[in-house]
């Protein structure tokens, strides 16, 4: 059974995101373990002395490292997401890069009617990024749209048709998954890439 990681791509104590990586551990419990990992911890990034990494980001790169995928659930603030989620993937990607050639799901829940569109579209162009490397699932989206009446009293998708779209997109993400775990014959030449990666330099 596959292992995965459940990014909550917020700080927010009360994130419909957190609840739809909650509902997604729950439903799909009998096909995959997804770990729920939290940011709210990781400080304000600034370069660390002697790249000395907080104990909190070495522990989650760690867990992503282990894990099968990563799926990132994220609100959209300003068009964009958080500033929260930003710090996570810069700690993420200093020093440790644990998302070079990982799986990675891409999620989201607003209180809007879009859904985190334009916040996934700009998650995915980070995920990209050099410095990162991710395998993102391609045509994917998973759009949840006023979040805040989504849920029922026992933090289940009320709508049927959302939760068979978010079957249909999980199976297509285990599929992924392991077709990803067979590209692996250039890892260590992206991860060398990451690693030596500097915008000053170019």
């Amino acid at each position: 059974m596959n292992h995965f990681i459940g990014l909550v791509g917020t700080n927010s104590d009360n994130s419909t995101n957190r609840k739809l990586l909650q509902f997604m551990q729950k439903h799909f419990s009998d096909k995959a373990t997804i770990e729920l990992m939290e940011i709210k911890d990781f400080p304000i990034f600034n370069k660390p002395v002697a790249n000395r990494l907080p104990e909190v980001v070495k522990k989650a790169a760690e867990k992503i490292e282990q894990s099968d995928g990563v799926i990132i659930s994220t609100p959209e603030y300003d068009h964009s997401i958080p500033a929260a989620l930003t710090n996570a993937l810069n700690w993420l990607s200093y020093d440790v890069y644990p998302f070079v050639d990982k799986a990675v799901m891409i999620t989201g829940a607003s209180y809007g009617t879009l859904g985190s569109s334009r916040a996934q579209s700009h998650l995915r162009q980070i995920l990209d990024s050099p410095e990162l490397k991710a395998r993102i699932m391609p045509s994917s989206e998973f759009l949840l749209g006023h979040s805040l009446q989504a849920f029922n009293e026992q933090n289940d998708l009320k709508d049927f048709d959302q939760v068979d779209k978010l079957d249909g997109l999980f199976k297509d993400f285990q599929v992924f998954v392991e077709l990803t775990k067979q590209l692996t014959h250039a890892h260590e030449a992206h991860k060398k890439e990451a690693e030596n990666f500097d915008w000053e330099t170019i």
